[in-house]
């Protein structure tokens, strides 16, 4: 038995409208660290997330 939306009272009619869309900007190189402790510190003062 195949319902459609309208049958549970479902409106399904588009609300937004796509006005452009583009690709995400380019990554940058990652790092890697030796140690714990030389990741904490580049988080605290490189990357302010500390």
């Amino acid at each position: 038995d195949e319902k459609s939306p309208a049958d549970y009272g479902a409106d399904v009619k588009p609300r937004l409208k796509v006005i452009k869309t583009e690709e995400p900007g380019g990554r940058k190189a990652g790092v890697k660290v030796k140690s714990v402790a030389e990741l904490v510190d580049k988080l605290k003062n490189e990357a302010g997330v500390l």
